[in-house]
């Protein structure tokens, strides 16, 4: 048995199956990572993103912000990794997908069952009475847009560092981590606080872990079971396979 057999038996005798996705799942559909050698972080000041620093020059955050988020990234398209976990959502053997990444990529494929831990590019919130618009409905030539209801400030619904976690997010997280008996990570670095508990959540209750990355994470000599040492699409092209070859 190789080692994509092994996971996709993992997932085909599962109860309840849960992905835990990050940046590197999205790399692959011209996303770049926030770190390392490529990463943002070397292009852009990370205390851009701070909400302190968001709300003392709104209009220049919000113009990094468009320029960084809605027109570099604003046309990219889910990728082979994306659309497997639907199909394995589709198929029932998926329960959900928490992920880490702000790209609405998941859902973009056609998972529903999607908890953003760090929020969605495609809302935009009220900071005053907490509405939500879809980004399309915002003119980024006139910026920072205010709310259509109560005339308040408006930013991306997103975690600025310096926010809390919003709290459906978090309980739904933490909910499907504790009921997983298989968790699949893909893309993800476990350097991310607090998101990187999650996976240890889930092993501390028995959790099978099932780790897609290329290259050794914060999780693969510590909770992973199963290393699959590969970029996102071609290893879980690999596995769609051996799950058919079982079902």
């Amino acid at each position: 048995m190789n080692i994509y057999q092994e996971a996709a038996k993992q997932i085909v005798d599962s109860h309840y199956c849960v992905a835990f996705t990050g940046a590197g799942i999205s790399v692959e559909s011209g996303i770049p990572p926030f770190r390392g050698r490529n990463g943002l972080w070397n292009k852009y000041d990370p205390k851009t993103f701070e909400i302190e620093y968001f709300l003392q020059d709104t209009a220049r955050a919000w113009e990094i912000i468009r320029d960084i988020f809605y027109d570099l990234f604003g046309h990219v398209l889910p990728n082979t990794a994306h659309y497997a976990l639907a199909e394995m959502e589709q198929r029932g053997l998926l329960k959900s997908v928490i992920t880490q990444n702000i790209d609405n990529l998941h859902k973009d494929a056609g998972n529903t069952d999607v908890y953003e831990f760090h929020g969605s590019l495609k809302q935009i919130i009220c900071m005053n009475c907490g509405q939500k618009v879809n980004v399309a409905q915002v003119d980024m030539n006139h910026l920072p847009p205010t709310c259509f209801t109560c005339g308040g400030l408006m930013k991306p619904d997103v975690v600025f560092f310096g926010e809390a976690i919003p709290q459906y997010a978090a309980s739904k997280s933490i909910d499907a981590s504790q009921k997983a008996d298989c968790m699949i990570l893909i893309g993800t670095t476990g350097t991310v606080a607090p998101a990187n508990t999650l996976p240890s959540r889930a092993k501390a209750g028995g959790t099978t872990i099932i780790e897609i990355n290329p290259d050794p994470s914060e999780y693969t000599d510590r909770i992973t079971d199963i290393f699959i040492q590969d970029n996102a699409t071609r290893a879980m092209e690999h596995l769609m396979e051996a799950i058919d070859e079982l079902i």
